[in-house]
């Protein structure tokens, strides 16, 4: 797959399974179907914290990592009943979430099936120091996801690093197209979020699905 090259660290990215491709300015947008579920998919890089999509389907380093898990797990302050903002991962729930009744969506719920994909390459990208939607061993959302233990039909997912907490996050996302289609999908019924202290700072991710 053709990509734009990177120009600085900071960079987001959108992606769901997906077969086409199809470049629009600093991004490159896959768009497809396969045969379990709708896949659209965003790739790219920009300087400064800036939103940019990549397509779905990409080491060892010293500094320690740490995680933390967005809306679907028990402890999680969503859930609780806590305020959201002192957890990252339900303060981007909400926001994703008001962004989604505002454009008269359904709002998300938490998974945390998704919480733990999400943790997974959040955790994964801090520790080898790499920022794709694929991995090194070459594991994709869509494989992830499935080996959480949940079953999709369609699936979105979007990443980001060096935003340092998850108002700046989501505001990158939503200035970027393909990023905030996928917080803006209507189709979509679930989310998962993570986030991975490393030596860049935050890596950010955004697992998207619904159920067959």
């Amino acid at each position: 797959m053709r990509r734009r090259p990177a120009s600085l660290v900071l960079a987001l990215v959108a992606a769901v399974l997906a077969v086409g491709l199809v470049a629009a300015g600093g991004l490159l947008i896959v768009h497809g179907r396969t045969g379990i579920g709708r896949a659209v998919v965003v790739a790219a890089s920009a300087s400064a914290p800036a939103a940019a999509p990549t397509a779905a389907r990409s080491a060892a380093g010293s500094s320690p990592v740490r995680v933390i898990t967005g809306g679907g797990g028990s402890g999680h302050a969503a859930a609780r009943g806590a305020d959201p903002v002192a957890d990252p991962g339900a303060q981007v729930l909400a926001l994703v979430n008001t962004e989604r009744v505002r454009a008269g969506c359904t709002p998300l719920t938490a998974d945390a099936r998704l919480d733990a994909a999400a943790q997974t390459h959040s955790a994964d990208m801090a520790t080898r120091h790499y920022f794709d939607h694929e991995s090194p061993d070459g594991d994709d959302p869509g494989q992830r996801i499935t080996t959480a233990g949940y079953a999709w039909a369609s699936y979105g997912e979007n990443i980001a690093t060096g935003y340092r907490d998850a108002g700046a996050v989501m505001q990158a996302w939503m200035r970027s197209p393909g990023h905030r289609r996928n917080i803006l999908d209507c189709g979509f019924r679930n989310l998962g979020v993570a986030v991975a202290w490393g030596d860049r700072g935050g890596y950010w991710t955004q697992d998207f699905a619904s159920p067959r």
